[in-house]
């Protein structure tokens, strides 16, 4: 072989490895995780900002790696075809067939397959390493990306096309999903993220304690009765109305009654801290916001004529994040009780999201928040005892009622599908 050959050969070479360097550096920036490198950035990483700044204007980052990538492959088709030729004289035809064929083998395997597996394994470390000479070639072919830029605003007119790059609920908890499987996050931190991101979807009707279970006082209660009714309940705070449940004039704490009555001087309604009313459709971030603006525990949720719907505390809405908060005087309850294999215990406040959880049905559309008022929905009259109904794969008895409402259910879980629709009709 010439000098002249062994330089094209060389050239060759280098060509097929700048090739695998692009390709590598596209999949690197693709798969790199910004969040992370946002994370080290801020720490004072000047590595991870040199990443993140060309992920993010990742328009001309893309169009420097095209243009990179695509001139050493013609170059490298260029050289070694001329290589050939010259090797193999008087058959120009077969020197670029070979040329063709042995080169596109070549860069497939080595500046496209292999390069892209192993950027794919370690995104964060290669893009590292290719991040100051991407910067360099960046700043060289400005002209060509300013005018591919031109180019392709040009095509977003013509085709009209917006995209919509904001991140739905739906995507976050996925992430979380995927963070907890890699073993970024824990089982518990995990729970809590998701609880953070459902938190404002919810809404005072779906956690308030219903008018049904409230403990109200009358203003003209006789305080012996207020004290016992402290002492049986075990409640920190009651609710005092006026005539009426549908007129509470305020909150009596526990302490301001021992306090005051002590005193000698002592008035129900003087004692009574102003009430927070909320409606049942306020999202309970909003609740929560008037709560500790108030500084209060509690508020009282009216309906629409205003009457009195129930009511929600502060306790309440932290367990929408951080699950059931349980004190030493608390009777632990679980909503959803195994009794055998195929039969459950569920009580009718369960919400109807747990249910569905529990037994994964997917989703319920009901009007109803708990799964007692989803049942008498479903039933279509005043539950009794021993009232059934089919739901998918679950037969669902009423066992127990108080007041018009289911307070528990059995659910045996059948072994053949029942189809929702031939369930609703029943």
């Amino acid at each position: 072989m010439s000098t002249l050959e062994i330089v094209f050969l060389v050239i060759v070479l280098a060509c097929i490895l700048l090739s695998g360097y692009f390709s590598a550096t596209e999949t690197a920036f693709t798969a790199v995780n910004k969040i992370r490198l946002r994370a080290k950035a801020e720490d004072g990483d000047k590595g991870a900002k040199r990443v993140l700044k060309l992920a993010e204007n990742y328009d001309r980052l893309l169009t420097t790696i095209l243009i990179g990538n695509n001139v050493v492959n013609i170059l490298a088709s260029s050289l070694f075809t001329l290589l050939l030729i010259a090797l193999i004289p008087n058959n120009e035809g077969l020197a670029t067939t070979l040329s063709t064929v042995i080169l596109t083998v070549v860069i497939l395997i080595m500046g496209e397959i292999t390069p892209k597996v192993l950027a794919k394994e370690f995104p964060e470390g290669f893009a590292r390493f290719s991040a100051p000479v991407i910067n360099v070639l960046a700043w060289i072919l400005i002209p060509f990306t300013f005018l591919f830029g031109l180019w392709k605003k040009l095509l977003l007119k013509i085709f009209k096309h917006k995209e919509d790059n904001t991140i739905t609920d739906d995507e976050l908890k996925i992430m979380v999903e995927e963070a907890e499987h890699e073993g970024g996050i824990n089982a518990q931190e995990s729970d809590l993220i998701r609880s953070a991101i459902e938190f404002n979807d919810l809404e005072a009707k779906d956690i308030l304690v219903p008018r049904v279970d409230m403990v109200a006082i009358d203003c003209n209660t006789p305080l012996e009765d207020v004290d016992k009714i402290f002492l049986e309940t075990r409640y920190s705070r009651l609710p005092v109305y006026k005539d009426s449940i549908d007129n509470i004039i305020g909150i009596l704490h526990e302490k301001d009654f021992i306090k005051q009555r002590l005193d000698g001087k002592f008035s129900l309604e003087k004692a009574a801290k102003p009430t927070v009313f909320v409606v049942s459709t306020t999202k309970i971030s909003m609740v929560l916001q008037q709560l500790q603006k108030s500084k209060s525990h509690m508020a009282v949720v009216s309906g629409e004529f205003g009457d009195t719907v129930g009511i929600i505390t502060m306790e309440d809405i932290l367990e929408e994040l951080v699950g059931e908060i349980w004190d030493e005087h608390d009777e632990v309850l679980s909503d959803i009780t195994q009794i055998s294999d195929t039969e459950y215990k569920v009580l009718g406040s369960t919400t109807v999201n747990d249910l569905c959880e529990y037994f994964d049905l997917g989703s319920i559309d009901s009007e109803s928040a708990t799964v007692g008022g989803w049942v008498i929905d479903m039933l279509g009259k005043v539950p009794d005892v021993g009232d059934e109904l089919t739901y998918g794969n679950l037969q669902i008895t009423v066992s127990k009622t108080e007041f018009r409402r289911i307070t528990e259910l059995k659910v045996v879980v059948l072994s053949e599908t029942v189809d929702k629709e031939e369930s609703n009709k029943e």
